[in-house]
């Protein structure tokens, strides 16, 4: 009697476990590369066709106020890590990811997910000997590049020599995404599969009838010339406004396009009601993208324009009724919520996201910890330091269209902080609340600026000198949080 008593308490422990995996979401997370606040139709673009992320806006989570890092690299090591890039040497584009940091894609596949990465990288090279490729930070699987891609894109499969694919890049990788999806469908792991387009980055290009559809954009963009690279040479020209955003406008469509393509898909194959699909940017809006903005900044900057982006998630099985937040958000809250939802514990290390589960179950109304964002100061310092990986580990190898200091693929780096010094707390800076946002040394002889986007969204109206009192406690908090991030810089988090 006892042997066939533990037999079943055996049993229901299994099935208990079985359940809890089967109800646990799969995840969808895709990221647009430049793709800034404004740009869909749901935020009441006047000209944008964005009608599959305008869907997903109306019936799960809208959130209006999400952040990003000023540039790409730094957003995408906060995506992974749930850390600030700083905190491992992602000062800005170019620099990689160092391997000792825990992503979530290895949380989540030591938590019996089947994981996947799809489309750009660019915190280390994707070749098979990079310790920094998309296997080495957890993925089973990937079809990647190291950087951005354009039409007719190259990508490496597991790290293996790049190869041609023909057609629109947007869809090619999503092409690849449902395939990986419908190999799991089969099994018994919940996935996750990361997609990182390379659309709308420069240069921009476009089949003819995504084209087609902003071909009456307003004669007054032709008047302004922005400065974009070259889909011919790969340097930099000058060509009109009007021009550049038909083409710009052409490949977000066809990115949305493709993601109503992987949404139907999850229909198709049963699995939409309790897949979670998450997409957000990376960053704002490029210079050569900018048309009228009720934000200030751009691409590269902390103000509004520079790191606010779209954010939506839709997950018919944990949010059924479609929910409008102002509540701030970041891409470090990505590890923590993902965690929080797989039933994951988090890594032991510092971390500078909070979970946002609570959002859609109205138990958040307001931010219980700050966002920071920070521009490092390299200013060549950081190259006294020994580098941290191998340079030869850190040639990338999959070609694109923009050159650079005479190459069409790219190299990374990353180094050993040699010492800190007071200048290593220098550079542009956020502490950002639901109240207010503290901007330091935001532009040239800008300062200590506060405003309060609630009112303010434009950021126009500085409130440092008629309130003291906040502009003392936010620049202590964030000058902590400073000391924190760099004596992780310094290796502290790691054993």
């Amino acid at each position: 009697m006892r042997t066939f008593f533990t037999l079943f308490l055996i049993w229901l422990c299994i099935a208990s476990a079985s359940t809890r995996a089967a109800e646990r979401p799969n995840i969808i997370l895709l990221m647009g590369d430049d793709h800034g606040w404004e740009e869909v139709g749901y935020n009441d673009h006047p000209y944008l066709h964005t009608p599959f992320l305008d869907e997903m806006a109306a019936s799960g989570l809208r959130l209006d106020r999400f952040y990003a890092q000023p540039s790409c690299s730094p957003t995408r090591g906060s995506f992974l890590t749930g850390r600030h890039p700083n905190r491992y040497g992602i000062f800005r584009p170019g620099y990689s990811i160092r391997p000792e940091e825990i992503t979530v894609a290895h949380l989540l596949r030591d938590g019996g997910y089947a994981t996947a990465h799809f489309g750009k990288w660019h915190v280390g090279p994707v070749k098979e000997s990079s310790p920094t490729n998309p296997g080495a930070m957890g993925f089973d699987e990937w079809f990647s590049h190291d950087n951005f891609f354009e039409m007719d894109p190259v990508f490496s499969r597991n790290g293996g020599p790049p190869q041609k694919y023909y057609g629109e890049s947007s869809e090619i990788i999503i092409d690849e995404a449902i395939n990986f999806i419908e190999a799991q469908e089969q099994g018994e792991k919940p996935f996750f599969t990361v997609i990182w387009f390379g659309s709308p980055h420069e240069p921009y290009s476009g089949l003819e009838t995504d084209l087609a559809l902003y071909r009456d954009l307003p004669e007054k963009y032709a008047d302004r010339e922005v400065s974009l690279t070259s889909n011919e040479t790969g340097l930099r020209v000058k060509r009109p406004l009007r021009d550049v955003l038909i083409e710009r406008y052409a490949e977000i469509t066809a990115m949305d396009r493709s993601i109503g393509k992987l949404r139907n898909a999850l229909r198709t194959m049963g699995l939409r009601e309790n897949t979670l699909v998450w997409y957000c940017g990376d960053n704002g809006i490029p210079p050569s993208g900018l048309r009228e903005s009720q934000f200030r900044g751009l691409k590269g900057t902390v103000y509004e324009n520079g790191i606010r982006v779209p954010g939506v998630i839709e997950w018919p099985a944990g949010i059924s009724t479609p929910v409008v937040s102002a509540v701030s958000s970041h891409t470090s809250d990505i590890l923590p919520t993902l965690c929080d939802l797989a039933g994951v514990d988090l890594p032991e290390r510092t971390l500078d996201g909070i979970s946002l589960a609570p959002l859609w179950r109205g138990e958040m109304t307001e931010r219980p910890e700050p966002i920071e964002i920070w521009n490092f100061r390299t200013s060549g310092k950081t190259a006294e330091g020994a580098p941290y990986i191998d340079p030869e580990h850190q040639k990338g190898t999959t070609p694109l269209v923009k050159q650079m200091r005479g190459l069409y693929t790219r190299n990374f780096v990353n180094f050993h902080h040699p010492k800190i010094s007071e200048s290593d707390f220098e550079g542009d800076r956020v502490i950002l609340t639901d109240d207010y946002k503290l901007v330091i040394d935001g532009g040239k002889e800008t300062g200590v600026e506060l405003f309060d986007l609630s009112q303010d969204p434009g950021e126009t109206q500085n409130l440092a000198e008629s309130h003291p009192d906040v502009v003392k406690r936010l620049s202590g908090q964030l000058r902590q949080w400073q000391e924190s991030v760099i004596r992780s810089l310094m290796g502290e988090d790691y054993p």
